[in-house]
């Protein structure tokens, strides 16, 4: 169910309008004790009929936007929003897909092709994100935010607007991270992009981690730069989290990325477990397409990436 509180006796009719905006109706039906029984799902994501569906609960009104919060009875975003997944402790690989949103092409044939077991990284400078999620997470797709911060060569290399600066006053990182975050519902977590002199910055990436934690995101570290600070961040603020073992198609060319699968494949089997990241392009989508279905007849669990950052933490 979208809204995670038992509904009872109540029928409940959901809409979907055209600008992203739910309309909730409630009605009474009978209580008789015949009925069926709706159970909370909450801790197994949500219902795929639902899944473009934000939970209120989970939402806070602000002047950026529509916000994630942790829910009144402690339900987090990161919980209700995750992709199920069997629960097995065999080889489970994370693959995330990000750009989603900056093409309309790519992020139709994304969706569209790619396995509903792969991760979508929508990029909060991207347009019709609100139709684009819900697509995708009609489709069964998981799906992060990524946020765009400031890199060494800034300003030469420009992630585009709205970047974290490490110039910025905290409240104005903040507000920033905010406006990024109103821009789609229904993800788990926030993703960088770019970004490796603000997260090297303790001063300024302090407060944007401690603010995704607190709503009950998870942050997934694309791995890019070594002198990144998430990990004691997430670790002293005791938010899930993960980083990127592998960028696959750094070389954009469908041998290529399907030769580094295969890397992260061996990497899985070493470690038990695996994430790797990769962009919209179409030979990307061509290979995790063919090697997803290959790595499953191998006993690949192909997982979302909650089912990985949860473990960080435990």
């Amino acid at each position: 169910m979208a809204n995670s509180r038992p509904l009872g006796g109540a029928a409940v009719e959901r809409t979907l309008t055209d600008d992203g905006s739910v309309v909730t109706k409630f009605s009474p039906k009978p209580r008789d004790g015949k009925g069926p029984v709706l159970i909370d799902n909450r801790n197994l994501g949500q219902e795929g009929r639902l899944a473009a569906l934000p939970n209120d609960d989970l939402i806070e009104e602000t002047a950026e936007g529509r916000l994630p919060v942790v829910g009144p009875d402690g339900q987090r975003p990161v919980d209700q929003y995750a992709r199920p997944w069997s629960g097995a402790r065999g080889t489970r690989i994370a693959i995330v897909v990000g750009g989603i949103g900056l093409s309309q092409t790519g992020s139709l044939r994304a969706i569209r092709d790619l396995p509903e077991e792969v991760t979508l990284a929508f990029a909060s400078t991207g347009n019709s994100l609100s139709r684009w999620m819900q697509e995708a997470r009609m489709k069964g797709h998981e799906i992060l935010l990524q946020i765009p911060l400031e890199p060494f060569d800034y300003p030469e290399n420009d992630p585009g607007r709205g970047t974290l600066l490490t110039s910025d006053r905290p409240e104005e990182s903040l507000k920033k991270l905010h406006q990024a975050l109103g821009r789609i519902t229904n993800y788990t977590g926030v993703m960088n992009y770019m970004g490796g002199k603000f997260m090297s910055d303790a001063s300024v990436f302090e407060p944007v981690m401690r603010d995704i934690g607190q709503r009950g995101l998870l942050f997934l570290d694309d791995g890019s730069t070594a002198r990144s600070l998430t990990d004691g961040f997430a670790k002293a603020i005791g938010m899930p989290y993960a980083d990127g073992d592998l960028l696959l198609d750094g070389q954009p060319e469908k041998q290529a990325v399907l030769a580094k699968l295969d890397e992260l494949e061996r990497i899985a089997r070493r470690n038990g477990q695996a994430i790797g990241t990769a962009s919209a392009f179409d030979e990307t989508i061509a290979a995790v397409r063919e090697w997803s279905e290959e790595a499953k007849a191998r006993g690949i669990e192909i997982v979302g990436v909650s089912a990985l950052a949860a473990d960080a933490v435990e």
